[in-house]
């Protein structure tokens, strides 16, 4: 599912323009950011946490679809959230409904890292969705 949130702010986020690398913990999968494969699905924004997940084949629930209408997407950015879009007002009150929400936390559809520096993220246990249909 793709699309937009028509009730909520836009996000002025461009997505990097250099190589870098994103950890997801706690699977450990590194994954190396090629700027000219952005987007790599059509799933949060272009370039957002969400979005280089699934190029990674990592999987982040995302009950909205990544619009930002939920916070099944919550992780928590423990290193390089410096280098990522600033959360809007509307991003904050999303991350209210979360469990766990933490200084370093985002919403993985509105976080777009710029690409100067190495992220490390953690999806937090509560937000992985163990069961799901087979595709």
């Amino acid at each position: 599912m793709a699309g937009t949130n028509p009730y909520i702010e836009k996000v002025d986020a461009p997505p990097a323009k250099c190589h870098f690398k994103v950890t997801f913990k706690p699977c450990g999968t590194v994954f190396e950011v090629d700027p000219s494969r952005i987007p790599y699905n059509r799933t949060g924004l272009p370039g957002s946490i969400l979005d280089l997940a699934e190029g990674a084949g990592v999987e982040i629930d995302h009950a909205c679809g990544g619009v930002a209408a939920c916070s099944t997407c919550h992780v928590i950015v423990h290193k390089g959230l410096e280098s990522c879009s600033k959360a809007t007002d509307d991003e904050q009150d999303m991350l209210d409904e979360a469990r766990g929400v933490t200084m370093e936390s985002r919403l993985a559809c509105q976080c777009v890292p710029d690409g100067s520096v190495d992220l490390v993220v953690e999806i937090p246990a509560w937000s992985r969705n163990l069961v799901r249909e087979a595709h």
